[in-house]
């Protein structure tokens, strides 16, 4: 939720910033505004935070290139030639490819109550951003570049949940300096002026909350939740900021804030209220990241290694077959029955994806 109040509140403010820079510039000064911000935090900030691995920069690398060079370059193409009901009504396909990438490609389980809360929570998205016939505002090629940019963010966000058990602060910076970089570079060999220091400086503070902390906030939310969960709580953005405006700015609050609310509220109830619980099987696992002896963690150390909790250190799972409630985290990536297989207490076991 902390995600998609700092994103949804970046839209906006970023559209403005389009009269005074060119669209690929913004883009980079975003990116890098995250990057640089987030590497300056995880500087100040103390603590032993997992690195990452020869086998993350892969995963790392496409979602640099599909969410951070593709999808916001698309996305400003797109509001550039779109009105802004019609952007925003686009954007909720996010979510949806989000989570059909992870159901579909990544194999991410998915029952009928997930499901069911899925599509509430996109259609309260849907009927907040539409705000009656747009006619003629809706532009083929912007419409195509505004949904580009949400299949490049679902890939994004599918390739980030490979690598989320490292530091989130290390990810997001990486990510945003790569982007920025590769941004900035490009649009300054096609062409693009540069603008103001004072339109700069607002576009990379803009840039280190609603790309930088939001991103570092979704990767903790995929550690946990898996992508397509992650993305249906992220699809709340528009709810979040018209709530926002109507604590803050004192907005009237309308018949249609209150279905989209309503909406969402019973997608969220029924994602919360979900219990995914059957006989499992894992296989033998090898990482590192911080946790706690938990049923999932139960392994010797050498020396002062756990004198505190939660710690973190390289260690190895050994095979092990139990029973519990589990979201598809890191340790319960495995496959199931089917898409609509229901987990309401069925007795079976599987390997560890």
């Amino acid at each position: 939720m902390a995600a998609a109040a700092l994103f949804g509140a970046s839209t906006p403010v970023a559209k403005r910033l389009l009269g005074a820079m060119d669209p690929w510039l913004l883009a980079g000064v975003l990116y890098l505004g995250s990057g640089l911000g987030l590497s300056a935090l995880g500087w100040l900030l103390p603590g032993d935070r997992a690195r990452l691995g020869r086998r993350d920069w892969p995963w790392l690398l496409g979602a640099i290139l599909a969410g951070g060079v593709a999808g916001p370059v698309l996305l400003l193409l797109g509001l550039r030639g779109s009105a802004a009901a019609a952007a925003s009504l686009l954007l909720n396909a996010e979510g949806v490819f989000t989570a059909l990438l992870a159901w579909l490609v990544f194999k991410e389980n998915a029952d009928r109550r997930i499901v069911l809360g899925m599509a509430a929570i996109v259609a309260g998205a849907v009927v907040l951003s539409w705000q009656g016939p747009v006619g003629g505002t809706v532009a083929v090629w912007p419409s195509f570049c505004i949904l580009g940019a949400c299949l490049c963010w679902a890939v994004d966000n599918n390739l980030t949940r490979r690598i989320a058990l490292a530091d989130p602060l290390r990810i997001a910076a990486v990510k945003g300096l790569g982007a920025g970089a590769t941004n900035v570079v490009l649009a300054l060999i096609l062409g693009a002026r540069g603008a103001s220091p004072g339109v700069v400086a607002v576009g990379a503070l803009v840039g280190f909350f609603g790309y930088g902390l939001s991103l570092a906030a979704f990767v903790l939310a995929l550690r946990d939740l898996g992508a397509a969960r992650t993305g249906a709580y992220f699809s709340t953005a528009p709810f979040v900021g018209a709530l926002l405006s109507v604590l803050a700015l004192g907005e009237a609050v309308t018949p249609r804030l209150l279905l989209a609310g309503g909406l969402m509220a019973v997608g969220l109830w029924l994602h919360m209220s979900e219990r995914h619980e059957h006989d499992h099987a894992h296989e033998t696992l090898a990482h590192d990241h911080a946790h706690e002896h938990d049923a999932h963690h139960q392994h010797a150390h050498a020396g002062a290694e756990a004198a505190s909790e939660p710690h973190r250190h390289f260690h190895r799972h050994a095979p092990l077959v139990h029973r519990h409630p589990h979201f598809p985290d890191a340790h319960h990536r495995h496959g199931h029955g089917g898409p609509d297989h229901d987990h309401d207490g069925h007795d079976h076991e599987h390997g560890e994806a």
